[in-house]
């Protein structure tokens, strides 16, 4: 569960870097999927070929051939529900900022997702100290929007001064200078070329945090946000956040089957098989929807085309570390829940402190922000360590049962 944080905590981080460095994100997600599908395939191959540790137990090879496809579409079903949620946030994190996206996803999670898992567990977690976590997250949630609501407003005090309009104006004409040639470097960026090519304006590098930081940032970034709605960037924050909720019961469902549908003597599905099918269904959702936005993108991204994809190597090697990081984080949660309750794995929602680390430190996330905004972040935070101590509290054990 550790090494699960850690990595889910950190991939976010690299595909926020690719976007702000102006790499389209389909091109993104399309590297990111493939790597992420063969992460899951390498664990059924390794960990699977090995079994539960039980000896009545098969290994993945085995389980290809049983009759168990209840369980299978279960895994699927939150295979699904997960991809729908990585997409979304990954276009969340350039409106709302990488820290409270992951935040308030992470929160809606374990307010939905454990309370539910708790029960699916047959109850194997202390209610009397889960609850009172959860309500934790959920208190968490709302300091997260009002943190980006607060940061939101300095960043617009920032951009009103009388800096930003010189700075913005300097910019505006090395834009207009430029627009005989615009329609060519728009098709240079669908190739492969980031789009901070196309507005590299000679100036010295500004500041994290001030409003020449912001324009620079803006100009550089593959999706526009400078005008853009709060409610926009929240409502898909929050959509992302329900995915997020489903998948892990989803999962609980596909390995132990508190339904009964499961023929009788047909063994659960060994989470390490579990979550190949899981990753199966993410990866072909996440290759459909993608290759459909680079034709009709959304957001205002120019269009792509599958040739410009093949093409687009700048950043595919941290796309694919993005991957591997997820797939093995995943896999490791999952791991970590079959053992000691899903509803206590969930405290690997505390990937959000790792997430606000790089955040800070690699895109200079509240950077020069005012004293309200620091003391929303700083409690924020704090209820979210509160809230991942008593949820890993609330750990039990879970009983062994026989198919």
């Amino acid at each position: 569960m550790l090494v699960s944080l850690l990595f889910l905590g950190t991939w976010p981080a690299v595909l926020t870097l690719l976007e702000q460095r102006g790499r389209l994100p389909q091109h993104t997600y399309l590297d990111y999927s493939i790597t992420n599908f063969l992460a899951a395939v390498f664990i059924a191959l390794t960990f699977g070929q090995i079994g539960d540790g039980k000896p009545d137990m098969p290994n993945f090879i085995t389980q290809l051939g049983q009759d168990n496809w209840s369980s299978i579409l279960f895994a699927m079903v939150g295979g699904v529900v997960l991809s729908l949620g990585n997409l979304s946030t990954q276009y969340a994190w350039a409106f709302v900022g990488l820290s409270v996206t992951e935040v308030i996803t992470s929160s809606i999670t374990v307010v939905i997702g454990t309370t539910m898992n708790y029960f699916l567990d047959d109850r194997i977690n202390k209610a009397e100290i889960l609850f009172p976590g959860v309500g934790c997250f959920l208190i968490a949630v709302f300091l997260g929007s009002f943190v980006h609501s607060s940061n939101a407003s300095d960043n617009k005090k920032k951009l009103s001064s009388s800096n930003y309009k010189s700075k913005a104006s300097f910019i505006a004409e090395q834009e207009l200078s430029q627009d005989i040639t615009s329609k060519d470097q728009r098709n240079d960026m669908e190739a492969g070329i980031p789009s901070g090519s196309n507005s590299d304006v000679k100036v010295e590098k500004a500041k994290a945090g001030t409003a020449e930081f912001l324009i620079e940032l803006e100009n550089r970034r593959s999706i526009k946000v400078f005008g853009s709605k709060t409610f926009l960037g929240l409502s898909i924050v929050f959509f992302a956040g329900i995915c997020f909720s489903l998948f892990s019961p989803a999962f609980n469902l596909a390995t132990n089957d508190q339904w009964h549908t499961l023929k009788e003597g047909v063994p659960h599905l060994v989470v390490y098989t579990a979550f190949f099918y899981f990753s199966a269904s993410c990866f072909i959702l996440a290759i459909a929807l993608n290759i459909s936005f680079l034709y009709r993108p959304v957001l205002g991204l120019p269009k792509s085309s599958f040739t410009a994809y093949l093409n687009d190597w700048r950043g595919r090697k941290w796309a694919f570390l993005a991957g591997v990081l997820c797939g093995f984080g995943n896999g490791f949660q999952f791991m970590g829940g079959q053992a000691a309750g899903y509803a206590a794995a969930d405290a690997v929602q505390a990937l959000p402190l790792v997430s606000t680390f790089w955040g800070i430190l690699l895109f200079g996330e509240y950077r020069r922000s005012s004293r309200k905004t620091y003391v929303l972040l700083v409690s924020m935070l704090f209820m979210f360590v509160v809230a991942v101590a008593i949820l890993m509290a609330s750990s039990g054990h879970r009983k062994t049962s026989k198919s």
